[in-house]
């Protein structure tokens, strides 16, 4: 199986024409047989947690309709960062479309303290099966959670797929836990991040893949969009700009 990184600058709070960009990149992240597609954490609305309470949506959502058809047309799973609305209020989500199933909601469980005034702690469940294999999603300060990984493993996770909005500095610290985690738990650790500017700060790429000894084995720029193409079976990695 093949999982693609795929590393955004987005438009800050809007919807449509993110939504249009990542059509395109899904696109040529199909034609390289991904069956697994991955956006940066909010990718959709770009990381705005003043603006997320009017951004706020639903799974059902018609502007997200074009992603099912692609799900279906390409035998994809894509995973896209939107801000959905629940009871208790505003989560940051990752909807994972697949094909001829409901769209799942995996919301962000643990929150940083500066996302507390903005978002509500979500639920979600520790793997989502694609084909033969079971992958552990996470949302960024995720990560830096051990119990997040624990949980994924104990639920029998092969893969590790976080994605995130992190600024240069934060990229660093997020590399190390990822590669801790593969090495803790023998399984590729994937990250996806964006690029360009971001609430207060500007996003520092870098999105990779480390296999399962925690070896770094391919890497994005800190400043450019890119795809990042991780084969599960053969181990290869394969990088192309956007």
């Amino acid at each position: 199986m093949k999982i693609c990184l795929v590393q955004t600058r987005s438009s800050k709070g809007d919807i449509s024409r993110n939504a249009a960009a990542h059509q395109r990149l899904i696109g040529r992240a199909s034609a390289h047989g991904a069956a697994a597609i991955f956006f940066p954490e909010l990718s959709l609305t770009g990381y705005e947690p003043s603006l997320a309470e009017a951004l706020a949506t639903h799974p059902n959502d018609p502007r997200l309709y074009p992603f099912q058809r692609l799900s279906e047309g390409h035998n994809l799973t894509i995973g896209l960062g939107l801000p959905t609305r629940q009871a208790a209020g505003v989560c940051i989500s990752l909807l994972l479309v697949q094909p001829h199933r409901p769209v799942h909601t995996y919301s962000k469980k643990y929150l940083h303290a500066d996302e507390e005034p903005f978002f509500v702690s979500g639920s979600n469940i520790p793997v989502v099966k694609i084909g033969g294999t079971r992958l552990a999603p996470a949302i960024c300060y995720e990560l830096s959670v051990p119990e997040h990984a624990q949980t994924a493993h104990r639920a029998g996770a092969q893969v590790y797929v976080a994605s995130v909005a992190k600024s240069a500095n934060g990229v660093e610290t997020a590399l190390e836990r990822l590669s801790a985690i593969a090495r803790t738990y023998a399984m590729p650790a994937l990250m996806v991040n964006a690029v360009g500017p971001s609430d207060d700060f500007v996003c520092g790429g870098r999105s990779s893949v480390f296999n399962a000894a925690g070896e770094l084995l391919g890497q994005l720029p800190p400043d450019r969009e890119g795809l990042l193409l991780y084969d599960l079976g053969t181990g290869a990695v394969v990088a192309e700009k956007a």
